[in-house]
């Protein structure tokens, strides 16, 4: 089933990056939100598995979420979007390389075109919190060969997180990142970074694209594309954005009905009706309706 078909999910986030320098990768936290970043003009969209957690379900990032939650988010998204999709896979769903392989095969499934795996234990936590723990490099790589192993398509992407520097430093981190490339990892992820020439280091040792997560209220500071591609960054990373800014003009909204008895206070921060059919081509599927009551009659 080994496919290098230029029409593939991951084929079509690989040109992406090859053609964006760097490759701005933001979140969509549900399928409305992808037609949205893709009329924006990205060209590649994240699912963020904080997002699922936090999001879809309504609990903490914790290692809580399990692989069909997520599959659910990611199959809404791909069957309506056709921009490339990077999915958190956390540390694979599972404690064995049956759970990682899984894992890879109904990503390609649902369609998505790329992952990432990282190098917590299993009850892992946002990668911007403290107290993190990771497992060893050893255990690490083995997540990596296994899903490369378990690819259907070889042009989907194995994208390797590393949250080392937190725990253990910048040398392990560099290790770690350069050990899952060598182990088939496509890419790397290299976590909570502080400074900016990290990058640099990170891009130099493992010769692969890096990408720079670029989260708000974290470790990172929110270095500009400008910035990120000075220091050798292939993509970045925008994970919850407007994820944050649609739960904040929620709570507004709410607060403000019932405050006020009314909604009128809050009407200019609302997508219109007209706005909302026109993101989702609602008029082309009435018109369809309307052709085929027509046509009954």
């Amino acid at each position: 089933m080994s496919s290098n078909n230029k029409s593939t999910p991951g084929q079509r986030f690989r040109d992406a990056v090859a053609s964006e320098h760097p490759l701005q990768v933001v979140g969509a936290i549900n399928a409305n939100h992808a037609l949205l970043a893709k009329r924006a003009g990205f060209k590649a969209i994240y699912l963020s598995g904080g997002g699922v957690a936090a999001g879809s379900l309504g609990v903490p990032d914790l290692g809580i979420t399990g692989l069909d939650d997520v599959l659910t988010d990611v199959r809404r998204i791909t069957d309506v979007c056709d921009l490339p999709l990077l999915v958190d896979v956390d540390t694979g769903f599972g404690s064995s390389a049956f759970n990682v392989a899984r894992t890879v095969k109904s990503m390609i499934k649902f369609g998505a075109a790329a992952i990432h795996i990282e190098d917590q234990v299993g009850a892992k936590r946002c990668g911007h919190r403290p107290n993190k723990e990771i497992v060893s490099q050893q255990e690490m790589v083995d997540r990596i060969k296994a899903a490369v192993d378990a690819r259907t398509d070889d042009s989907f992407v194995i994208m390797a997180r590393t949250d080392a520097l937190a725990v253990e430093g910048l040398e392990s981190a560099l290790e770690r990142a350069a050990a899952c490339i060598e182990a088939g990892a496509d890419m790397v992820f290299p976590e909570a970074i502080t400074e900016l020439e990290m990058y640099k280091l990170f891009a130099a040792r493992v010769k692969a694209p890096i990408l720079a997560n670029i989260t708000e209220f974290g470790s990172t500071p929110l270095y500009t594309t400008e910035q990120l591609k000075s220091a050798n960054v292939s993509l970045v990373l925008y994970p919850l954005s407007a994820f944050r800014a649609m739960n904040k003009a929620a709570e507004n909204v709410y607060t403000a009905i019932r405050r006020d008895g009314t909604q009128q206070n809050v009407i200019d921060t609302m997508q219109t009706r007209m706005e909302l059919y026109d993101r989702i081509d609602y008029h082309t599927f009435e018109q369809k309706l309307d052709a085929l009551f027509a046509a009954k009659k």
